[in-house]
């Protein structure tokens, strides 16, 4: 057994300071209004330091740094953003205990779970998605024998994360993980109840990213979060949380066309079949753990088995020793290793908690075991904290519909198999589920047939990096924890390449854009040309209508010969002699409209000239000629 000293007292692992800034481009900086709030230990009920209340204008200048910073990081390797995601680890590893009791003082939860759950996760998730980023790969397929596709995968940019209070660093490493190893700059918003957990961490590894990559401003929701979740300069939100907060963060994502991961509530079905009596064995000391996992974290889990469904020839002799065993369990002072059951994050979450024992007892539901507010007395009096707490009951009932967030446990029966699949099912939510039996056809089947994102089958709370963890239905959309949310931090351009029966008989010409000028290359200088801010598309009325071409829809491209007209408002790039045979030679004029030109005009320009139909940009094309537009990206693959 250990007992960690209080934070500031002699001994002690960690002690904090007065007051917290917000990180903002590798630097604390004030908050733009002045503004602090206290952050106050669940553990004893005191303040121990202040934080930055941030408000819309610290987002915008978190926002700044970010945008600054987004470009360079995107283009780095994955082998360089790998290697920085294992020194996080690295240095995770190293400050295990002193994050630990730091996370435990702030959010209240036992310090063994910090020691061997929260902070190993951590470290192992950063790790894991420094071997996924090293080990993804492009696509390509080839769709016929002149033509393949290829996928990439490219950063979104600068991105938002808001963090909830239950896990604070192990949540916040579920997101951050994916998105720095995909590339992207972010934007954190940490939970108001417990912000210290990450600017601590952020002490021991801030100089490692490079400055505005990671950013995180504090403060509360209306004032931090909604200014973040609803910006239009981010590029992504990523929320875990209730799921009233997560539907409005949904709607300003809308808004903004942006994509979303949502993790969000649930009242998660823990089901044991009759068979798990069948002995009074390791397997059935097993199943009551698993029971009594309602309060681990003090029930403070999106995936809490809060539901507990026994078949009725077990119920009451399964019922009445899970009573018995969570009646064993340790609830004492949070930084003792032997204490099991610790503090509720906060004050408002514990009088929540309290108000649904009341709504539990007024609704007819029978309490088999505790029910009560905690005085632990000694210096943890002021603490927040309650019995776990245990009833009876049906599923119609508020305590089996609602998430309660806490060491409270709805138990009910069911008959046969289609029945527990039925309660189990009847529910607003599906973001986690247990299914308890000896008969493997019937966990197996149990584990498909509820709607749940995870389903645990014989254990209960496992969160093993490499593992997908997110929800059904109310519960949330997208999925965390593994490759896939690598590809929720990034976009996919595709890219057609034909190379056609003409590559190697055709020609090539590049086009170079200089600040002076535009060469064609072979020593033409055709110069600017006629030119105008109205691009050609706006003259498509002087244009009779093009052929082929895949955006012939909305640009013009190419015409047939002796058709395409040009006027003062077009760009003369250079001549090309296409040569469609040896008999007849032939140049051509390139145009391309003013505003194609100003897209263009930042790279240089390759022209093949192969056989086929239509293609390219504004240029006259002859029978049996089509264009094949290059810029600098594709110069390797020529």
């Amino acid at each position: 057994m250990t007992v960690y000293s209080n934070p500031g007292t002699p001994g002690a692992l960690v002690t904090f300071k007065p007051r917290y800034e917000n990180w903002i481009g590798g630097e604390w900086v004030k908050p733009v209004q002045g503004q602090y709030f206290e952050d106050i230990s669940p553990v004893n009920g005191k303040p121990f330091a202040e934080v930055a209340r941030g408000t819309a204008e610290d987002i915008e200048l978190a926002l700044d740094a970010a945008h600054r910073a987004a470009p360079a990081w995107g283009k780095t390797s994955s082998t360089e953003r790998a290697a920085i995601l294992n020194k996080i680890a690295d240095i995770i590893d190293a400050n295990l205990e002193l994050l630990s009791v730091a996370e435990t003082w702030e959010n209240g939860k036992p310090v063994r779970e910090t020691l061997n759950a929260d902070l190993p996760l951590s470290s192992d998730h950063f790790r894991y998605f420094a071997s996924a980023i090293r080990a993804q790969d492009g696509e390509h397929a080839e769709l016929n024998g002149d033509m393949v596709s290829y996928q990439f995968h490219e950063p979104l940019g600068v991105v938002g994360q808001i963090i909830p209070w239950n896990f604070p660093l192990l949540m916040a490493v579920w997101k951050l993980a994916p998105a720095l190893a995909a590339g992207n700059a972010i934007v954190l918003k940490p939970a108001e109840q417990t912000p210290v957990s990450i600017l601590v961490l952020i002490e021991l590894d801030g100089d490692i990213l490079p400055p505005g990559v990671l950013d995180v401003v504090n403060g509360f929701g209306i004032e931090a979060g909604k200014p973040l979740a609803s910006s239009s300069r981010i590029r992504k939100i990523a929320f875990t949380g209730e799921t009233s907060t997560g539907r409005l963060i949904m709607q300003y994502a809308s808004a903004n066309i942006i994509p979303s991961t949502m993790e969000l509530g649930g009242k998660n079905p823990n089901i044991f079949f009759s068979d798990v009596a069948q002995e009074k064995d390791a397997f059935y000391d097993k199943a009551q753990e698993g029971f009594v996992l309602f309060a681990f974290n003090q029930g403070e889990v999106c995936t809490a088995p809060s539901r507990a469904l026994l078949q009725k020839p077990i119920y009451d002799d399964f019922l009445g020793d899970a009573v018995e065993r969570t009646r064993k369990a340790i609830q004492g002072n949070p930084l003792d290793t032997n204490t099991q059951v610790g503090a509720q994050s906060s004050n408002d979450q514990l009088e929540k908690i309290l108000s649904y024992i009341d709504i539990g007892k007024k609704e007819g539901a029978k309490l088999a075991l505790g029910g009560e507010r905690v005085d632990l007395g000694g210096e943890i009096s002021g603490g927040y904290y309650v019995e776990p707490t245990i009833f009876e009951g049906h599923n119609k009932m508020r305590l089996f519909q609602e998430e309660i967030f806490g060491p409270v446990l709805a138990v009910t029966s069911f008959t046969d198999y289609d029945d527990a699949i039925s309660i189990a099912n009847d529910t607003l939510y599906g973001l986690g589920a247990g299914v308890w039996s000896r008969n493997g056809n019937i966990a197996y089947k149990a584990g498909r047939d509820i709607q749940a994102g995870r389903v645990w089958v014989n254990n209960y709370h496992a969160y093993p990096a490499g593992a997908s963890f997110g929800g059904y239905k109310s519960s949330g959309i997208g999925r965390e924890n593994n490759k896939l949310a690598l590809g929720a931090y990034q976009q996919a351009p595709g890219l057609d390449r034909s190379e056609g029966n003409g590559h190697a008989a055709g020609k090539r010409h590049r086009i170079d854009h200089h600040p002076g000028g535009n060469q064609c290359s072979g020593g033409v200088d055709p110069g600017r040309g006629r030119t105008s801010a109205e691009p050609l598309g706006r003259t498509r009325a002087a244009h009779v209508p093009p052929v082929g071409g895949l955006l012939r829809r909305f640009l013009a491209l190419s015409y047939p010969a002796g058709e395409f007209i040009t006027s003062d408002r077009d760009v003369l790039l250079g001549r090309l002699d296409i040569a469609p045979s040896a008999t007849e030679p032939r140049v051509i004029d390139f145009w391309m409209s003013a505003e194609q030109f100003e897209y263009w005009s930042h790279t240089f320009l390759s022209v093949d000239v192969v056989p086929g139909r239509g293609g390219g940009f504004s240029v006259e094309a002859p029978r049996g000629v089509r264009f094949l537009l290059r810029s600098r990206l594709m110069e390797s693959f020529g």
